[in-house]
């Protein structure tokens, strides 16, 4: 019997658009098991968009989503169980301590002190998250990665973003293990990633000004006088 191959994340000719405009067009890329994509562009060239949709909570968009062989929207429950996405705001409740916040999302108390000890929060688990501090709570967040069971895909918004120079070491190397055990991820991050695997897209590339094109189409050439 052949292995298992885990879905590989297909985007073809994606185009998308806020307020009538276009952000982004003929945008494609892959990622397969092993494989990290760091997402980099001007502010307003559509990163967060393009992480809105790739998760399925903005369907405003021409192209093609595919994850293994089945294209969007057939396939997002499929995605959704092998997907972990932490957004810019970290999905913390405030009110809840990080033990609680850990347990919310189904783990064990001995898995969730396991967690937080991974991320250096070990005396912190019973303090309400509003009391800690940015740093703290993005690391709430992030203990997430170290929970068992973790999904296959990784989608990161600025996971760097509050970290001190220890966080970001330590989260680099979680998510080298991740790609090495044949996770993949998708990262936005206006800070340089240190993973070999890790490979760059500049959404600035795809503007439709930069590809020569609309969502109407192709644009007509202009003479230049020299």
């Amino acid at each position: 019997m052949a292995p298992d191959i885990p879905p590989t994340l297909r985007v073809r000719s994606l185009c998308c658009e806020r307020d009538g405009r276009a952000l982004f067009v003929g945008l494609s890329f892959e990622l397969a098991a092993g494989a990290a994509l760091q997402i980099v562009g001007a502010n307003g060239a559509g990163k967060s968009t393009l992480i809105r949709t790739l998760i399925g909570s903005a369907s405003d968009f021409q192209g093609e989503i595919l994850w293994g062989d089945r294209p969007y929207p057939h396939s997002l429950a499929q995605l959704r169980q092998s997907l972990l996405y932490i957004g810019h705001n970290a999905g913390i409740r405030r009110g809840l301590t990080p033990l609680e916040n850990l347990t919310w999302y189904g783990a064990s108390r001995q898995a969730a002190l396991a967690a937080l000890d991974a991320v250096d929060l070990y005396g912190f688990e019973d303090l309400p998250c509003q009391q800690l501090s940015a740093g703290q709570n993005r690391r709430v967040a992030l203990a997430r990665l170290y929970l068992p069971g973790v999904p296959q895909l990784w989608i990161l918004d600025e996971p760097l973003a509050a970290l001190d120079v220890h966080g970001v070491a330590t989260l680099e190397k979680r998510m080298a293990a991740h790609l090495a055990q044949g996770g993949s991820m998708l990262l936005t991050s206006h800070q340089p990633v240190a993973i070999e695997a890790l490979s760059r897209l500049n959404l600035s590339d795809f503007t439709p000004h930069s590809y020569g094109e609309d969502l109407d189409g192709p644009r007509e050439e202009v003479a230049h006088e020299y």
